[in-house]
């Protein structure tokens, strides 16, 4: 498959990081081309994403494992990726300026939520790994009848309970108005992805919050999802 992509600082190392990963975990990268911003990619087959697993626990479980795999890489030396620590220092500063910029338009105690999470989260992670940052279940492609293959990331380098982050809010139906069941079943994703993953649930509670925020408001405009995962989040 050939993907040509707008030159964008996100996705400027995720040719990179496929080639880092060279098929364990994710998409294998087949041919670059720079500057074109080219990709020739190994096609998946059949590349149904995870979206189409109904039950929602199984789903975590197979998200997990491919976690596992892409955070088995050790950081290379001299790597020129992007350090999530810097990328957190920045969203302490735009969260609480973005709530602003919306009109206050959500409870402050969200955004005190997430600065106060960021204090408390690692700086520098001694288990510091290639992270994906935009984990979730449209991202994650079948590969075969028991295989599963991650693409498009985001990469940075930093706190392997990060990438937690956005399989946590993951699924169109999930944090929806009527969300009955949400709680429930965000609390069971944090149990099994701490377990499978082996990462500490805490961490990634509290980055989950910070992420949601992160990505949920911008540019004036407010994500009810992503806030709605915020909120639980603060009580999961």
């Amino acid at each position: 498959m050939l993907k040509l992509s707008f030159p964008e600082e996100e996705s400027e190392h995720e040719p990179d990081a496929l080639e880092r990963w060279d098929g364990r975990g994710a998409v294998r990268l087949l041919e670059r081309d720079d500057a074109r911003a080219a990709m020739l990619l190994e096609r998946v087959r059949p590349g149904s994403p995870l979206w189409g697993i109904a039950d929602d626990e199984e789903a975590t479980v197979v998200a997990a494992e491919v976690l596992r795999r892409l955070h088995n890489e050790p950081v290379p030396r001299g790597h020129s990726f992007g350090s999530l620590a810097d990328a957190a220092a920045r969203w302490s500063e735009t969260i609480p300026s973005d709530w602003r910029a919306a009109g206050s338009a959500y409870d402050r105690r969200l955004v005190d939520a997430a600065v106060d999470a960021r204090r408390t989260l690692p700086r520098d992670a001694p288990d510091a790994v290639l992270l994906h940052q935009d984990f979730h279940g449209g991202n994650v492609l079948r590969a075969g009848p028991a295989d599963w293959v991650a693409i498009d990331p985001r990469p940075l380098v930093g706190d392997p309970a990060f990438d937690a982050a956005s399989l946590l809010r993951d699924r169109r139906w999930l944090f929806g108005v009527r969300g009955g069941g949400d709680a429930r079943r965000l609390r069971r994703r944090l149990d099994v992805l701490a377990e499978v993953c082996g990462q500490d649930r805490e961490r990634m509670r509290l980055w989950g919050i910070v992420h949601a925020l992160a990505w949920g408001v911008g540019g004036g405009a407010v994500e009810p999802g992503l806030l709605r995962c915020a909120e639980l989040l603060t009580r999961a």
